[in-house]
């Protein structure tokens, strides 16, 4: 068994605005794995500016999982607790390996069947988010007409860089669908102050918004439990979770906090084994969650995809970013209407 990695630009068919800042392109890496002359595939999916392991040394730590990918991935995954897009990488490969290493008609590295599911088979879809990036009032308007049209009846919109925009646009959309009638979730990357949230978080309750995501800044624990503990629209929690790598201290933060919701992205906690961490904490204070992806190529998605479907969800994820770019890799994914869909060959 040998390894190698390289990097890979994705570059986005439409700039993609967040409270962060507006977005071009996005660079990822890919780690690749070689045995008995086939090879599989796993996606770093490093997020510059929001990636807990955006920092020095990173290619040099992929090269030393290569060196050492005799090791396994359990061993690897244990030794690279603080670079979670590379422990998901790891995990994507070692499985494609693992589940496709005896069969013969595995010819496709960027499309690896990895789970057993309905899905995995193309029998049964799984219910999605439309998500709206941010930008002028019409882009807005555009897009949500757009997610409309396709047949969502839940949409995820960016907010936090003009709130007065951004709230009008919400209202004139509750006016004309009920909460029956359309699930509206928003997602705010931490774009408020505190006090600017509790405001916000009364504003949504009053055009019952599903929920919110990040209100206020990751680390400001004691703010986000006061604000949880009060709040008249539910909050999940998303850049909270990053950066935090000890098992002991995922439980101790959402037994803290207490959200409503947690959202799981793989490639920014730790993968699958991260994930897992943050889902017993979860469960073991009663809080739902759900999955999304934080613009893999298709090649991360697919893994988040099949995972998230073992998971057997009710509620809609947040898994329809493939068709952001316009050099991505060829993927069975498929959105029809709000489902995605996993085609068979």
């Amino acid at each position: 068994m040998k390894a190698k990695f390289e990097p890979y630009v994705l570059k986005f068919k439409r700039p993609g605005g967040t409270s962060r800042g507006v977005l071009t392109e996005k660079l990822t890496y890919l780690l690749k794995i070689e045995d008995d002359g086939t090879e599989y595939i796993g996606e770093c999916g490093l997020f510059q500016g929001l990636s807990a392991d955006d920092r020095a040394g990173y290619e040099e730590k992929l090269q030393w999982v290569c060196d050492h990918i005799e090791l396994g991935v359990q061993e690897l995954w244990n030794q690279l607790r603080e670079w979670p897009s590379i422990q998901f990488g790891i995990e994507q490969a070692f499985q494609a390996l693992s589940y496709n290493r005896y069969k013969d008609e595995y010819n496709d590295p960027y499309n690896p069947d990895l789970f057993e599911s309905a899905f995995k088979g193309g029998e049964k879809g799984m219910k999605i988010n439309g998500l709206i990036w941010m930008g002028d009032v019409e882009f807005m308007r555009e897009q949500i007409q757009e997610k409309l049209a396709q047949g969502f009846h839940c949409i995820k919109i960016k907010i936090g860089s003009n709130w007065e925009s951004e709230y009008e646009i919400l209202k004139q959309l509750r006016e004309e669908f009920s909460a029956e009638q359309l699930e509206l979730r928003v997602d705010a990357n931490g774009g408020f102050s505190f006090e600017e949230a509790k405001q916000v978080l009364q504003q949504l309750a009053e055009l019952k918004i599903h929920s919110i995501e990040q209100p206020i800044k990751a680390g400001n624990i004691n703010q986000m439990a006061e604000l949880c503990a009060s709040t008249p629209t539910p909050i999940a929690l998303d850049e909270e979770l990053i950066g935090v790598f000890d098992k002991q201290d995922k439980l101790d933060l959402i037994a803290k906090i207490k959200p409503q919701y947690v959202i799981l992205k793989p490639s920014l906690i730790g993968g699958i084994r991260g994930s897992l961490e943050w889902i017993e904490a979860c469960d073991m204070n009663g809080i739902d969650f759900w999955v999304t992806s934080a613009l893999e190529s298709n090649i991360g998605l697919n893994a988040i995809a099949q995972w998230t479907a073992i998971l057997y969800p009710e509620m809609p994820q947040g898994l329809g970013t493939g068709g952001l770019f316009t050099n991505n890799f060829p993927t069975r994914l498929e959105v029809r209407g709000e489902h995605l869909f996993r085609n068979k060959i």
